[in-house]
């Protein structure tokens, strides 16, 4: 079910088109650290640039896609981003993928998924009114 998956399927990696396109037009430009592969097309396209795509190592999520990779497929920088951009600074955190839908999604307080308490209000709002103005 392997090549009928892929054929058909787009969300666990590449489609056969994108494949196919990759192994055809395709030059590979560089990796992230979390094994996504970075491609440009050898032709310019009408508006005079290249075109630019990533393979995905596991599952499509635009948000594993680093930043500095990002600017690069949006034609923010030039060259790759080893070549264009300084190194990171010691401070810098790693970019964190979209944990939305997860167990690990950020819940506050009074969210459903938490145990829907919110605390009492405090009594410190005073609702506008056009009357008072």
């Amino acid at each position: 079910m392997g090549v009928f998956k892929n054929i058909f399927t787009w969300w666990e990696g590449q489609t056969f088109g994108t494949w196919l396109n990759t192994r055809t037009s395709g030059i590979r430009v560089g990796e992230d650290a979390e094994g996504n592969v970075y491609y440009q097309s050898r032709q310019t396209g009408v508006d005079g640039r290249e075109r630019r795509w990533v393979a995905y190592k596991g599952s499509n999520d635009a948000s594993r896609v680093p930043p500095q990779w990002y600017s690069w497929l949006h034609h923010t920088i030039d060259a790759t981003p080893d070549e264009a951009l300084p190194a990171p600074r010691a401070w810098e955190a790693d970019p964190q993928p979209n944990l939305s839908g997860t167990p690990l999604a950020y819940r506050p307080k009074g969210a459903l998924e938490s145990g829907g308490k919110r605390a009492a209000a405090t009594g410190d709002y005073e609702a506008w009114s056009p009357d008072a103005a």
